[in-house]
């Protein structure tokens, strides 16, 4: 991350802002935060072949992969969501897949992109969270700086033919009356991940051990707070795991693509 563009900086630039400054490689950290009030995406490229079956996993699974918008062949421009969108060079970091096994993690996919490519942008959690927030709930990732904790589960996702893989959680540790309010508050955010899956005990979930994320960040729990669980868009990232597509490209989770969209955009009235 450079130093001409801080943490602070981030956090109140606009998301036209924020695209630019990851496109220079001036922000390559997680995205959590970033631009307030503009709705963020999760990624997943497939070529085309494939693309056609994972966008009925998409409609089979809503909760955990809620799209948002899907490209033509070839596209990495998605004018409904930004006008100056680059899926190549506008997440901080990548994840490049081949057989099932990450091969890379650049800050631009622009020398691998393909005309075959089709990108699934699929809604991100991040987006309810600024409602948490201006409800007085503490969002624990947002205030101690790092990436959310994410978990690997028992719970299946509703397979198609050659697709299928455990659903991925993200995690937020709420007071009772907090976890109440946070269940309210993110059924308006259906095209988000909606309402939390799970509270409370981990291991229901199949999560062995809630202070080590399969992915981001453990973060503290404090003995009056409950783990709040939210699906999260990172499961295409699990099916990848599962079923070793000989190519693919993601975001890196809690890097993801901001579009000018508003959240409020996305709420159900």
């Amino acid at each position: 991350m450079s130093a001409v563009f801080s943490s602070q900086q981030a956090q109140a630039a606009s998301p036209q802002a924020c695209r630019q400054r990851i496109r220079n490689n001036e922000w390559q950290a997680p995205t959590a935060g970033l631009a307030p009030g503009a709705v963020q995406a999760n990624l997943m490229i497939l070529p085309k072949p494939l693309a056609d079956e994972f966008l009925l996993f998409c409609q089979r699974n809503p909760k955990p992969c809620p799209l948002l918008a899907v490209t033509e062949p070839g596209e990495y421009t998605v004018p409904s969501m930004a006008d100056d969108l680059d899926i190549r060079n506008d997440v901080p970091r990548y994840r490049v897949w081949k057989h099932g096994e990450l091969v890379d993690e650049p800050t631009s996919i622009a020398n691998v992109w393909r005309d075959d490519l089709v990108s699934f942008l699929i809604g991100c959690s991040f987006s309810f969270e600024e409602a948490l927030l201006a409800e007085g709930i503490d969002v624990r990732h947002i205030s101690e700086g790092v990436n959310v904790p994410m978990y690997r589960t028992n719970i299946a996702t509703t397979p198609t033919r050659s697709l299928s893989g455990p659903m991925v959680v993200s995690m937020r540790p709420l007071k009772a009356r907090d976890a109440i309010r946070a269940v309210q508050i993110t059924s308006r955010f259906p095209a988000v991940h909606g309402t939390p899956v799970h509270i409370g005990d981990p291991a229901l979930i199949g999560i062995q051990n809630i202070h080590q994320p399969d992915y981001g960040d453990a973060v503290t729990i404090h003995d009056d707070e409950l783990p709040v669980f939210w699906a999260c868009g990172v499961t295409p990232q699990s099916v990848i795991d599962t079923v070793k597509p000989a190519f693919s490209i993601t975001h890196a989770p809690g890097h993801m693509l901001i579009t000018d969209v508003p959240n409020t955009q996305l709420a159900a009235l």
